[in-house]
């Protein structure tokens, strides 16, 4: 190649080298190169709006619901509270004001405590309603839902007053319906068995007891009771597993106590017995021993007797006294079911038509 050749080449480079440049320099920019687009862009945009939509629901059932969620101060427990109407009833745990009569209870809109008395507590569900001894202005009713149209996946808000921090406010959603849990009697608990209770995922501490549970329309659907213990913790809580007693219950077990002073319709089975678990050669649980019956009572008209050891009702397996009692609280007074037994070593069968307890 002559001098005069390779001059020509170089010159030719020199002229293309800066138009690549320049051509290079544009695309980092990312003004002219469609690959690196933010596509997300347009997304991020569409879902703001309905981000700040949700949120402003949340701060507007807030706003409506918590005013209807007191704190109760009983002598030796602090617990939560639901305005039932504007007479001044309230709706609560019976864990919560045990065996007390009298109480401190702390409205959203009153700074000083009011005082309030106890109409009516029924362990058997855990529920009590107490009244205030005076009825402040602007007392606001909660809006209780209808149960039935709860479903898993909703978003749900737990209010009260978790550890005595007034007016708190968590958030989750129903994990589950239909639950059928027991409660400790250790600790301060009735050791009830509830049927139809609401698993929710919203932190239920101590103190949110008796609280509300709210959907995002503004409906309390169910009353926070308690949270799952762990054992292998230690008995500890267990993280985002709660139970809240359903809104129907609590205005057939309120209703009830507003009106009579009392329940006098439970809608709970009972056999009419006294009983306790009994275990086999290998100390596992394996039936429940019946220790009285009740004249008159279901056990006692279908011919079971003290000794009589219950392994089945209906469909239900028995071979604890928990056992027996969520058996139970599945089922209707004035239901027939057939009780399975051993007595004398031999099983036996018997029709019986449940009472109520």
């Amino acid at each position: 190649m002559d001098a005069s050749l390779t001059r020509a080449l170089r010159k030719a480079v020199s002229a293309v080298a800066p138009v690549c440049c320049a051509a290079l320099a544009v695309g980092c920019t990312g003004s002219s190169a469609p690959a690196v687009q933010d596509t997300a862009a347009p997304a991020r945009t569409a879902v703001l709006p309905a981000v700040n939509e949700l949120q402003a629901q949340y701060q507007k059932v807030i706003k409506e619901v918590l005013p209807s969620v007191v704190q109760i101060q009983a002598s030796h427990d602090l617990g939560s509270g639901v305005v039932y109407d504007d007479k001044g009833h309230i709706v609560t745990n019976a864990h919560v004001v045990q065996s007390e009569k009298t109480f401190q209870v702390t409205t959203a809109n009153n700074e000083e405590p009011l005082t309030a008395r106890l109409v009516y507590s029924y362990p058997e569900q855990d529920l009590a309603v107490i009244k205030l001894d005076k009825v402040p202005a602007g007392l606001k009713a909660a809006q209780f839902g209808d149960s039935e149209k709860v479903e898993v996946g909703q978003i749900v808000l737990a209010m009260g007053s978790p550890l005595g921090l007034s007016s708190s406010v968590t958030q989750g959603i129903v994990s589950a319906t239909g639950r059928t849990v027991s409660e400790g009697s250790a600790g301060g608990g009735t050791g009830a068995t509830i049927a139809n209770m609401v698993q929710t995922s919203a932190a239920i501490n101590p103190g949110n007891s008796g609280g509300a549970l709210v959907n995002l329309a503004g409906q309390v659907i169910g009353i926070p009771t308690l949270a799952a213990a762990d054992p292998g913790l230690g008995g500890s809580a267990a993280a985002g597993i709660g139970f809240a007693i359903p809104a129907s219950m609590v205005k057939t077990v309120a209703g009830q106590i507003v009106k009579n002073g009392k329940v006098v319709d439970s809608g709970r089975a009972a056999l009419g017995i006294t009983a306790r678990t009994v275990v086999d050669d290998r100390y596992q649980p394996a039936g429940v021993a019946v220790v009285t019956v009740s004249s008159g009572g279901a056990a006692d008209r279908a011919g079971l007797r003290p000794g009589d050891i219950i392994t089945r009702l209906g469909d239900h397996s028995i071979t604890t006294i928990t056992s027996l009692s969520e058996a139970l609280a599945t089922d209707r007074p004035g239901q027939r079911m057939t009780v399975t037994f051993q007595r004398d070593g031999a099983v036996r069968t018997v029709e019986v038509t449940l009472g109520e307890q």
